[in-house]
């Protein structure tokens, strides 16, 4: 039996291939640190689990309308109101289940056979495999290390064809956790005016800043870009909800309804439950949270001071999300392996330490690695990969 082309062409993901890896060694009774996890290691704040349990003893366990309940929507735009001042319609919103599925729903809706996305590299293993699956084209602009790995508004002109529909951007960005600032987005912002582009702009990390930045969105830039941009968040990383999967969608009516009818045709609905567990996250504000988001950047610190003193390894300091994207290539070369994924695969074998390889990210010398564990195991990865490295100099 011969399986559709649109999945054949699949790349496996990288995050959850290494995550599997270290999770089967532990099994077996090894010692290993998992540095591939893209969640945050804090349980989800009691608030919102006793407004799920409350839900459920009160029977909110039926279907709900396709795009999401009108109380999340509410809260939504409520949110997007007062930290961005932008203002969206309950026709403007969509919950979907996860926001990898909001991209997912949103690159089905907006794509046809052909059309082209731009993609800046690094980038966030599943964005080029959604594009295909959609049957469009990823166009790949590596950001350059020296610029922060933030794409120029060269770069994107120089790759804009007849055929590109769109531009990805991500601040903070997964895997490099760097932000873009107001200026370069807007510069970016009038190279899709300019060429009509949409902009997909994947804010999902935009809590987790540890500097004094504000996070911005190029949507609240303009009413012209407001109306080219579609927004996708969720309450994943911001409230420690990565199982619960709810995201969603902001844009323009025409879109959105597109993705509700997508959306009643393949999920039918977010989970009831955890609808109302969102809806509760928006509900307030909670200590937990200021201290999770304390507890990562003192992790981000520890970890870079650590990494950066490993002969061989340099990094771009991130200031969000909770990752560090060093390149290691000097590193690799020093330890007589001809690649990173070698390399990365010898550190688990040999310290029993997980990395993610970037090539998965579009970056073959580099490696992702998650600080969303405890300042101790990040203390001893850290030991280890030195160990590593000096041992086979």
């Amino acid at each position: 039996m011969e399986l559709a082309s649109r999945v054949q062409a699949l790349t496996p993901s990288a995050t959850l291939a290494i995550t599997a890896k270290a999770k089967e060694l532990k099994k077996s009774g090894h010692d290993v640190i998992g540095l591939g996890a893209g969640e945050p290691d804090f349980n989800t704040p009691s608030y919102i689990l006793d407004a799920a349990t409350e839900a459920m003893q009160e029977g909110f366990t039926k279907y709900t309308p396709s795009g999401g309940i009108v109380e999340l929507k509410d809260a939504i735009i409520d949110k997007m109101k007062n930290d961005q001042g932008l203002n969206y319609d309950r026709e403007e919103v969509i919950v979907t289940t996860g926001a990898k599925h909001a991209l997912y729903t949103l690159f089905q809706v907006l794509l046809n056979p052909g059309d082209e996305v731009v993609v800046p590299s690094p980038y966030w293993v599943s964005y080029p495999e959604q594009i295909k699956l959609a049957e469009g084209k990823p166009v790949f602009v590596k950001a350059q290390e020296a610029n922060q790995f933030k794409l120029t508004p060269d770069q994107l002109e120089n790759v804009i064809t007849s055929k590109t529909k769109a531009v990805i951007i991500n601040s903070p960005s997964n895997p490099t956790g760097v932000t873009y600032s107001k200026q370069e987005l807007q510069a970016l912002g009038e190279i899709c005016l300019k060429h009509n582009l949409f902009i997909v702009s994947d804010e999902i990390y935009e809590k987790l800043i540890y500097t004094e930045d504000q996070h911005v969105s190029i949507a609240e830039i303009s009413p012209a870009l407001k109306k080219h941009t579609i927004i996708i968040n969720g309450v994943s990383k911001s409230h420690s909800m990565t199982g619960w999967r709810i995201g969603y969608a902001l844009g323009e009516k025409k879109i959105i309804q597109a993705m509700t009818n997508l959306a009643s045709h393949s999920t039918s609905n977010p989970t009831s439950i955890a609808q109302i567990a969102a809806w509760s996250a928006y509900s307030k504000a909670d200590d937990e949270l200021d201290k999770m988001k304390q507890a990562f950047s003192e992790r981000l610190e520890k970890t870079y001071q650590w990494l950066t003193a490993i002969p061989g390894v340099t990094c771009v300091k991130p200031k969000g999300a909770f990752y560090l994207f060093p390149n290691v290539q000097e590193a690799v070369e020093m330890n007589g392996f001809d690649s990173v994924d070698k390399w990365v695969k010898a550190i688990l074998e040999e310290e029993k330490v997980a990395l993610v390889p970037g090539s998965g990210f579009g970056s073959p010398e580099n490696v992702r690695l998650s600080y969303a564990i405890s300042l101790d195991q990040l203390e001893e990865a850290m030991k280890r990969l030195h160990r590593f490295v000096k041992n086979h100099q």
